[in-house]
């Protein structure tokens, strides 16, 4: 299983950005998906997650700003971002823990990251 994050940029601040974090393989199952974001300096954070049924939880920092989605069809996380800050400057990761056929056991993956900056 191969996790793959794309769609950062350089914005503006009140920008948007959706990032995507697509899930390629064979034999497996997503459950929870996290995005987590990693500014310099600072510890990793989790900033939005969501389960298999679609329930979602966010950082207080960016609720009412970020929306975490999934499409279960193309094995793909979505990150809309919206009215972006300077503080969400950071490069974000997306995480998985899925679970693989053959064995039945849950494992978790991460994906490359992909940077986000958001500055005028």
């Amino acid at each position: 299983v191969q996790l793959q994050a794309s769609g950062g940029g350089l914005v503006q601040p009140g920008g948007s950005l959706r990032l995507s974090c697509a899930a390629s393989g064979s034999g497996f199952s997503i459950h929870i998906v996290g995005w987590y974001r990693q500014a310099p300096g600072k510890q990793r954070e989790l900033v939005a997650v969501i389960t298999s049924g679609g329930s979602t939880n966010y950082e207080d920092s960016v609720k009412g700003r970020l929306t975490i989605s999934r499409d279960n069809a193309k094995n793909t996380v979505y990150l809309q971002m919206n009215s972006l800050k300077p503080e969400d400057t950071a490069v974000y990761y997306c995480n998985a823990a899925v679970v693989l056929t053959w064995n039945g056991l849950m494992h978790s993956y991460w994906g490359q990251g992909t940077l986000v900056t958001v500055s005028s």
